[in-house]
């Protein structure tokens, strides 16, 4: 053990360490990082530190935190400490990934058409219909190329053996892209000596995959379709992503107020007045996407914006009712739905998971809370969460009376214990951290997946909660050829 790790503790046999074989010693694909940290003093680690978040300041990356008296504006919490995923591992990964996509890809162009899962009552068709996100009005809609998802970021762990299981799909708008490239500038900036001394496979291209992706599912044949980025404004969590990525593709970021519809095709005005758009990258959730449709008090979207989508005139990233793909009651079913529509036994697994829809999971779950971990089935960022162990008796029964009120809005887990990995406390104490991993999936003409993703951490002592709304940051990940 390096000097700088001689304290370290990997911690009981109940966490998967990535670092720590059970045996003690370090992992092989982390030998030269660990004698690499080993060379360095707490002021070399705490200037580094500085350095980093000088460039984050200047780069304006933060996020948003709502609901807090001292502002809401932060920067994003980065630990010193990258991940490593050896490349047989990514490739483990990557597979399943493009398994579980195209899965979900020909779930939602069924159940906006034929239904064929629904007849053949693979799923219980009330939990597709009934499902928040469910667009009724799109039932026959037929996107470019038949892509529904576009843009996935689904998260990852590991269990206590070291097994990768998926925990959540996110296919509406995911975050995060902009930290995991940034966090890898940082890095090289900080420790570019560690970069000699692995084959970390690049990142930077993600912008340009990205762009490529969104021209293939252009309605209109053109050589450079006109792409534009749709945010919601300058007060959402994630507008530092949505002009990063704008510009680093090259493409004008829009709000609503940008974007014009007119004989249903879409326009946004520029200084040489009204310009064609063909594919909108938005980050605007559904429901405030068109006010003549969904939410008429929205003043984020576009008004006609959907009927020029229907008519087949302009292409949204990801599409219109992507979101009920995106339930975590329909989650459950992911591996049912890999088996029906690809043959196949999924490659990476859920965590196991009890619907409090159904009457005897509902038994389960109400006499268990203490140790599950219960979810709202379409909250994010933490939110609308009971983490059993850490939760008082209080929070249990204000829970069960919010199942028992509503059983379809609820699913519950086991407490899985979170891999951990070594990260920095007050630049000079390493200590265990829960993790989990984001890779982002783009889909186009055929499924990519960039070569890493977001790891994002938990930087509270203890805490399973990995959401930087929650008091989590981030790692470098860095997805090395051995």
């Amino acid at each position: 053990m390096t000097r700088l790790f001689e304290h370290y503790d990997a911690g009981p046999e109940r966490f998967f360490d990535e670092v720590i074989s059970k045996e003690g010693s370090p992992r092989g694909h982390y030998e030269k990082m660990m004698r690499r940290f080993s060379q360095l003093s707490v002021e070399d680690i705490r200037a580094r530190r500085q350095l980093m978040n000088i460039f984050f300041r200047n780069q304006g990356i933060t996020f948003t935190v709502y609901g807090v008296d001292e502002g809401i504006e932060r920067i994003f919490p980065f630990d010193l400490i990258p991940r490593i995923i050896p490349s047989p591992e990514w490739e483990t990964i990557e597979r399943g990934l493009v398994q579980r996509i195209t899965a979900l890809n020909e779930f939602l162009s069924d159940i906006y058409h034929d239904q064929k899962i629904l007849k053949d009552k693979v799923i219980p068709p009330e939990l597709v219909l009934g499902s928040k996100h469910f667009r009724r009005e799109f039932v026959g809609v037929r996107p470019p190329l038949g892509v529904y998802i576009h843009v996935t970021g689904s998260d990852i762990i590991r269990d206590d053996s070291g097994k990768f299981l998926v925990l959540e799909d996110n296919l509406r708008t995911p975050s995060g892209v902009s930290y995991m490239l940034q966090n890898r500038q940082a890095m090289k900036r900080a420790f570019p000596v560690l970069f000699d001394l692995y084959k970390v496979r690049p990142i930077d291209n993600y912008p340009q995959q990205l762009l490529r992706t969104l021209q293939e599912i252009s309605p209109t044949p053109k050589a450079e379709p006109k792409v534009v980025v749709l945010t919601p404004g300058i007060y959402n969590s994630a507008y530092f992503e949505h002009s990063y990525l704008a510009q680093q593709m090259g493409v004008q970021l829009t709000e609503g107020r940008d974007l014009v519809v007119n004989n249903n095709k879409v326009y946004t005005r520029t200084t040489r007045g009204l310009q064609r758009v063909d594919v909108i990258y938005r980050r605007v959730d559904d429901d405030f996407l068109d006010p003549l449709v969904f939410r008429p008090d929205s003043k984020l979207g576009v008004a006609g914006l959907i009927n020029a989508y229907r008519k087949g005139n302009v292409a949204l990233a990801n599409a219109i009712g992507t979101g009920v793909a995106d339930d975590k009651v329909i989650y459950s079913f992911v591996p049912d739905i890999i088996r029906y529509y690809l043959g196949e036994d999924p490659i990476i697994d859920n965590v196991e998971t009890w619907l409090a829809s159904n009457p005897k999971h509902l038994k389960y779950i109400l006499e268990n809370l203490e140790s599950l971990v219960v979810k709202a089935a379409n909250e994010s960022g933490g939110y609308g969460m009971l983490v059993g162990p850490h939760s008082t008796l209080e929070e249990r029964e204000k829970f069960a009376e919010m199942i028992v009120a509503n059983p379809r809005n609820y699913i519950a887990q086991p407490t899985i214990s979170l891999s951990r990995h070594p990260s920095f406390f007050n630049d000079s104490e390493i200590a265990p951290c829960h993790i989990d991993l984001r890779p982002y999936v783009l889909y186009g003409k055929s499924p990519s997946i960039v070569p890493g993703g977001l790891t994002r951490v938990a930087l509270k002592r203890g805490s399973l909660v990995v959401n930087s709304s929650q008091g989590g940051g981030s790692k470098d990940t860095w997805v090395i050829d051995i």
